[in-house]
């Protein structure tokens, strides 16, 4: 059963993050379904109860730009927007600070990271006392419509999730622009609660994504493949002499080189693992003169359907 917890109830929520559990809680935008970012499980569990078609990377939600700012690596133009609309509705996507402790789930295996600060005095107070990067997508199913009450959250989760945090109605109501500066030049994700206009007035002009990105670089984007330096060969049953194992389940005989997935058939221990299995073969599997990434079969079912989607367009033609 879902809890429903008042603004008085703050470290319930707080204590049920910690834990790994999955707690809704308003912004001035829409409802997040809130996760420890930093806990790959977690951020596994979010995308089975949204039923998120595929590993799109997720917004990181802390209470401050400088707590923001230890995770990523902001620049002018980070600093200036920050001091002018944060907290707010605005998202910016950067690059990783090294070592940075967030799941690569959580930013679809990616160098960047989307984050804000929220304007909503009770995720702020939220944010502050769990002390760590909260994601937190629309708490809602995939494809339905986002969320601006904790009864709309409970009507698309109640039962799949721990708890609601009801702080009232959602004020803006419609998702945080999302704009990234990883690059040379701003580009316009995703348009929303702080105008093009307005973010131009402070830093001049912004490009716009145009079509399907190389990569997801937001929610609210198209996924594209993941593609790592190997190819990637899917549905294996043997293993080749030059090829690295993805294994899901007990491993195929004879790989130099293997990642588990996970040895129990765990859906969301694979999904929490995948980003990182990818990484780490690809790093590592050149110094062994191997050329292709095998991967055993996954059920696609529930989050397998999203691994499956993943790998996919890992394995697509180049």
């Amino acid at each position: 059963m879902t809890e429903r917890l008042t603004p008085d109830e703050i470290g319930r929520a707080v204590e049920l993050l910690r834990a790994g559990e999955l707690v809704a809680f308003g912004t001035e935008t829409v409802y997040g379904l809130g996760a420890d970012a930093r806990n790959g499980n977690a951020v596994a569990a979010v995308y089975a109860a949204k039923g998120r078609p595929s590993f799109n990377p997720l917004i990181c939600h802390f209470a401050s730009a400088a707590t923001a700012f230890r995770y990523v690596k902001a620049n002018a133009l980070a600093e200036k927007l920050a001091a002018k609309f944060w907290p707010g509705p605005l998202t910016l996507v950067l690059p990783r600070q090294e070592g940075c402790p967030v799941s690569q789930l959580a930013g679809a295996g990616l160098a960047t990271l989307a984050v804000r600060v929220p304007a909503q005095p009770v995720a702020l107070t939220l944010l502050e006392a769990f002390g760590g990067p909260v994601v937190g997508p629309s708490a809602n199913r995939s494809g339905r419509i986002s969320p601006t009450t904790a009864q709309h959250v409970l009507a698309e989760l109640g039962g799949r999730i721990a708890a609601v945090l009801d702080s009232g109605a959602c004020p803006v109501g419609v998702e945080s622009t999302v704009l990234d500066l990883s690059g040379e030049t701003p580009v316009l994700l995703r348009p929303g609660g702080v105008t093009l206009e307005a973010l131009e007035a402070e830093i001049g002009p912004i490009a716009r994504a145009m079509g399907e990105a190389s990569a997801p670089a937001s929610p609210g984007m198209l996924a594209s493949h993941y593609a790592p330096g190997l190819q990637v060969r899917l549905n294996a049953t043997e293993i080749g002499a030059d090829e690295a194992l993805l294994a899901f389940g007990p491993p195929l005989a004879g790989a130099k080189l293997c990642f588990q997935l996970s040895a129990s058939g765990d859906l969301r221990e694979a999904a929490a693992r995948l980003f990182e299995g990818l990484h780490e073969l690809d790093d590592r599997a050149q110094a062994l003169g191997l050329r292709c990434i095998a991967v055993q079969p996954i059920p696609a079912t529930g989050l397998g359907l999203a691994i499956n989607d993943r790998l996919n367009r890992a394995a697509a033609p180049r």
